[in-house]
């Protein structure tokens, strides 16, 4: 039994470090009072935030290939920075909705905002909703754009990093006890 929690344990906590950092994210997201207007102020605060995101990208690779299992860090990596991703442009949504008039066909509410990110992010676009406004229709090209730089520069920034920590462990396996790095 012992051998089967200490074989599990680094899953179990990495699912429980996503499941938390997910829920007070989201909790976060649902509890922002989005009752405004999109204004260039907003579009500096979600560009800072992108930029922030890149920042925590980078990090993440750094502890990837230090970490013991670089393969569970990794996936926690990705699923920690995907729906930070995606409350960015929700939020953005969100506000756009707001303005006069509004940015989408309907009035967003904090849900109808995350589900038309994702839609965007998963590229079905089912059409239910449709940024009618110019600045909505320019902020979905930049997440459509974004999207896939996204996806694409965290997928090969994470896998290097987990390739590079797998190495790490395989010659601190080779070095003697003792030996310096």
């Amino acid at each position: 039994m012992d051998i089967r929690r200490a074989r599990h344990g680094p899953l179990l906590r990495t699912v429980a470090r996503v499941a938390l950092t997910t829920a007070v994210v989201l909790g976060a997201f649902f509890a922002a009072p989005l009752t405004g207007p999109f204004t260039p102020v907003s579009a500096v605060v979600l560009g800072a935030l992108l930029v922030a995101l890149a920042g925590l990208v980078g990090w993440q690779a750094r502890a990837i290939a230090r970490a013991r299992s670089p393969r569970l860090r990794a996936a926690e990596a990705l699923a920690t920075s995907v729906p930070l991703f995606i409350l960015v442009f929700a939020t953005g949504y969100c506000l756009l909705a707001n303005n006069d008039p509004p940015g989408f066909n309907e009035r967003l509410t904090h849900v109808d905002s995350l589900y038309f990110t994702i839609t965007v992010f998963s590229s079905v676009g089912f059409g239910d909703i449709v940024p009618v406004s110019q600045a909505a229709r320019g902020l979905t090209t930049v997440q459509m754009l974004g999207d896939l730089v996204f996806l694409g520069l965290a997928a090969r920034v994470f896998l290097e990093a987990m390739r590079r920590g797998l190495e790490r462990r395989a010659d601190d396996a080779d070095r003697p006890p003792g030996t310096p790095r």
